[in-house]
């Protein structure tokens, strides 16, 4: 909607959480939220310590159970967040986000999130464009329709997720290497979007992002559908 003139402004995860609680039923919302989320956290850590899809002990399978344990790591801290603005337990102190950035090894923590991030952006344009996202969705059984949509929406999706992450790691190694520690978010991924490449570029990203809704959406539907 910001990119198009339409209202709205950049927005990370964050902004989602408190633009729920003031809608009706926000707090409502927020928990079921929470709860999905917090499954999705264990469903990352188990992928990560338990390899049930066998996945080969090499570099390639390490680099991809460690992003489930970061990918675990981050969706925790939104469902945290989530919690907190439910009981609003704030008491006007520091986060324990705001205090690790503020610690002593800041430094070291950013440029590992940023390293992280550049992985899983390179990890989710190979799952858009590896011949292997299309075998997986083929051989799920999906109705026709089902399929086509998820193709298409997964690979725009997994296209925009790519884009996001890898910006957004550049900005965190960027602050690294010049030695500050500074908390970013996709609001700033989007921002560096809209500077460099303009607003119908930032749009189109974000419309990718609504069309990895939708697939993510569908694959929960489809219990066949093991693409990761």
């Amino acid at each position: 909607m910001a990119a198009f003139g339409y209202g709205g402004k950049k927005s990370g995860s964050g902004t989602v959480i408190d633009f729920i609680s003031k809608q009706s039923f926000g707090q409502i919302l927020l928990i079921l939220l929470a709860i999905g989320l917090l499954g999705y956290v264990f469903w990352r850590w188990y992928q990560a310590f338990t390899n049930p899809k066998d996945i080969e002990n090499n570099a390639k399978g390490t680099v991809k159970r460690i992003a489930y344990f970061i990918s675990g790591i981050l969706y925790g801290a939104l469902a945290v967040k989530a919690i907190v603005t439910v009981i609003g337990s704030n008491n006007g102190g520091k986060s324990f986000t705001a205090k690790v950035f503020e610690s002593d090894y800041a430094t070291a923590i950013v440029i590992m999130i940023g390293l992280g991030l550049v992985g899983k952006g390179i990890y989710e344009l190979y799952n858009a464009y590896s011949g292997k996202f299309k075998k997986d969705v083929q051989s799920a059984g999906i109705p026709h329709k089902a399929e086509k949509l998820v193709l298409n929406a997964g690979k725009v999706g997994h296209t925009s997720r790519g884009i996001v992450a890898g910006i957004l790691g550049f900005l965190f190694l960027k602050t690294g290497v010049t030695g500050t520690a500074d908390k970013l978010s996709k609001t700033d991924a989007f921002g560096f979007i809209e500077n460099e490449f303009g607003s119908i570029v930032m749009g189109l990203i974000a419309l990718g992002l609504v069309a990895y809704g939708v697939f993510m959406i569908i694959k929960a539907k489809y219990s066949s559908l093991s693409v990761n």
